[in-house]
């Protein structure tokens, strides 16, 4: 049976020291980290997640910065909100919550928040560090740094190991690859045009999964031992609860928990990780804009 990773209990670990670096920051600089959190419109998942966000920066003593706009807000307009909160010197981190409404350019946006201030990572000179042997990103993408996180803290070894990534996605199956690079893993991407993606995932020592399809890895695609990082959050019908519904990884958690070494559940495993590292990453850009 696979050790199973606990999400929850490692990310409050990490909350833990993220309110100490705050409190140190706090008493030393007389300073306190800002996180602003844009969301424009009124989708109820991006709300949930914002609400999310905003809480556990109060948990930990980072300020948060409330910034609802108008699902109708134009571009120039938005723009114009991100340079604003650039060149607030309050605020050292900056999200904008995705999906943006279909009128406005996702890429131009991100692309306009501060490299210094873009703690989901998603800047194209982030990823264009983190791609790049011998540079180091200012900010790695939260939920591919948590699987990161994961991995460490429950002391698998990535240094020479052969890891699968299944997904390509510009949020976790790329970054997240380009990081297992970074720690000197043997790396491949499967995605949906890959033929037979079993045998590929079947050698795997660690495979995260990314791919957003409801329990498409089964127990005879993993290797015994292998450590699993399951990104996926799937909701499948389930009349037996009282939503009507369930969640499930990308990973058939009964059969992979008996051939794997390390699980991660759904939910409790990497989604708690997500917003930890995020939290990290606010502080980590309070550090260099205070201490500095």
């Amino acid at each position: 049976m696979a050790q199973i990773i606990d999400g929850k209990a490692i990310a409050a670990d990490i909350r833990r020291e993220v309110a100490a670096e705050v409190a140190a920051l706090s008493s030393t600089h007389n300073a306190v980290p800002g996180l602003a959190v844009v969301i424009v419109g009124s989708r109820k998942d991006s709300q949930t997640y914002v609400n999310m966000k905003r809480k556990a920066c109060a948990e930990v003593g980072i300020r948060s910065v409330d910034v609802d706009l108008p699902e109708d807000i134009s571009e120039a307009a938005l723009v114009a909100e991100v340079h604003r909160l650039n060149a607030d010197p309050a605020v050292h981190g900056i999200l904008v919550q995705l999906p943006l409404p279909k009128h406005i350019n996702e890429e131009k946006i991100l692309t306009e928040i501060s490299i210094e201030k873009d703690v989901d990572g998603f800047h194209p000179l982030n990823i264009g560090k983190l791609a790049m042997k011998g540079r180091e990103p200012l900010f790695v993408p939260c939920t591919p740094k948590g699987c990161m996180e994961l991995l460490s803290r429950s002391g698998v070894t990535v240094k020479g190991k052969r890891a699968v990534v299944v997904g390509r996605s510009n949020i976790v199956g790329l970054p997240v690859s380009l990081l297992l690079l970074k720690a000197d893993a043997t790396v491949s991407i499967v995605h949906s045009r890959t033929p037979d993606p079993e045998s590929i995932v079947r050698e795997a020592d660690i495979v995260i999964a990314a791919a957003g399809q409801a329990m498409m890895i089964k127990g005879d695609w993993i290797k015994p031992g292998a450590a699993v990082i399951d990104v996926g959050t799937n909701s499948v019908d389930d009349p037996t609860r009282k939503s009507g519904y369930r969640l499930v990884g990308d990973v058939d958690f009964g059969e992979v928990s008996k051939v794997a070494g390390y699980l991660t559940p759904v939910p409790g495993g990497v989604g708690p990780m997500t917003v930890a590292m995020l939290l990290k990453n606010t502080v980590d850009g309070a550090k260099r804009g205070i201490v500095e």
